[in-house]
């Protein structure tokens, strides 16, 4: 006879509820013995094989205790996305290919206190009367969450996984997503302390490819990461402090923005200032960070080329500020140096597609010069650096030249 797993998980919840101490919290052990113990008096368990009582062991301890049905998705490293359409459609992304799963959330409330317990273990808060929410996992998962009325059918989620083991640059090379050249050239760039900025569309890797660059930066500089929700992995780093914004949970909490904690970074006497996504009006004071002395700064941001970045760049600002286009070219001009773009082949394999410097601010515009630039299945350099002052300084100082 065969079972009915969604329907006997429910009956096994049921049982651990009806046994549950509410006044304390129980430990894992404790859970998995009252599951067992539902296990013993359910009214099928004749008819289950060992395989079956394993399985619903582990899914009503997830439902129990951790994300209920996506939780195996969020144990298999081979996930990178795991898409939520409401309870009933789920889809992940694995090995670069998008799936629909089998799985369903038993309820639609069911899937709320999923989310509800997400932005929980952040200190965040998501309802109808804030129906966006940006949050995080424990174990540095990025989520994305839009319930209704803005979502129609049904909550929305989105987390964006990340490798256990971050992606070195020395992966990057052996995947083929960039030359072991231009890999060296990027090392020295980072250690001469050019300001270095990521561009690229959803899902091309622009966090995995700042926490590769990072490796690079001493272990004895003091770095500052920004960001919205803390995911970047800087495993080299010894002195460094990280920052993540706040929204305003009660009346008693204000919101903590970007531009907060940029603000705040620069009286912590950074060598470094990395923000990890600037998508508004952040960018000026990411900008001026870089324009007064934090050299070897990094950031990261959406767009589909260098040149088109520079465009967006300037649209942030003017969200914060009131001033002439040719002053904000020239403040990009004068604070980034270089811009790494990358984007997804139609293969889905994730490559640099190029990697430009800014040449200097010419006839009322940005120029761009660039240096390598992927052609066909492979990168290929164009030019060289021009603005080679800080690299040729850093040589110097270091004995290299």
């Amino acid at each position: 006879m065969q079972i009915d797993i969604e329907a006997a998980k429910k009956q096994i919840c049921r049982l651990v509820v009806e046994d549950m101490d509410f006044e304390r919290e129980m430990t894992e052990e404790e859970i998995y013995e009252a599951i067992d113990n539902a296990l013993m008096r359910f009214e099928d368990r004749d008819n289950l094989s060992l395989t079956d009582e394993l399985i619903l062991r582990n899914e009503a301890y997830n439902s129990l205790r951790k994300y209920d049905v996506i939780q195996e998705y969020l144990d298999d490293e081979e996930v990178t996305e795991i898409m939520i359409n409401g309870e009933k459609d789920i889809f992940i992304e694995k090995r670069g290919v998008i799936e629909k799963s089998k799985k369903v959330f038993e309820s639609k409330e069911k899937l709320e206190d999923v989310i509800q317990a997400m932005v929980a273990g952040c200190n965040r808060a998501v309802n109808e009367a804030s129906p966006i929410q940006d949050a995080r996992l424990s174990n540095g998962e990025r989520v994305n969450i839009v319930l209704s009325p803005i979502a129609i059918n049904g909550p929305i989620v989105t987390i964006r996984r990340f490798p256990n083991d971050p992606i070195t640059m020395e992966r990057l090379v052996e995947y083929g997503s960039i030359s072991e050249e231009a890999s060296d050239f990027l090392k020295r760039l980072v250690e001469s302390k050019y300001n270095i900025f990521i561009s690229g569309g959803t899902g091309t890797g622009k966090t995995t490819f700042l926490n590769a660059l990072s490796q690079y930066i001493p272990k004895e500089e003091r770095i500052i990461t920004i960001e919205d929700s803390a995911e970047l992995q800087l495993l080299e780093a010894e002195n460094i402090v990280r920052l993540e914004t706040r929204n305003a949970v009660s009346d008693e909490c204000t919101n903590i923005t970007i531009r907060d904690l940029i603000k705040s970074a620069l009286r912590m006497r950074p060598d470094r200032v990395i923000v990890g996504e600037v998508r508004g009006a952040e960018a000026v004071d990411m900008l001026q960070a870089m324009n007064t002395g934090h050299d070897g700064s990094l950031s990261t941001g959406h767009g589909n080329s260098a040149k088109d970045m520079i465009s967006r760049l300037e649209t942030m600002v003017l969200g914060g500020m009131d001033i002439p286009l040719y002053a904000i070219r020239g403040q990009i001009a004068g604070a980034i140096d270089i811009f790494v773009h990358l984007g997804r082949l139609r293969n889905r394999k994730r490559v640099v597609l190029q990697i430009c410097e800014v040449e200097g601010f010419i006839d009322g515009e940005v120029k761009l010069r660039t240096l390598y630039e992927w052609d066909k299945d492979e990168l290929k350099k164009i030019n060289d650096l021009y603005n080679s002052k800080k690299l040729k300084d850093w040589e110097s100082f270091n004995g290299l030249s």
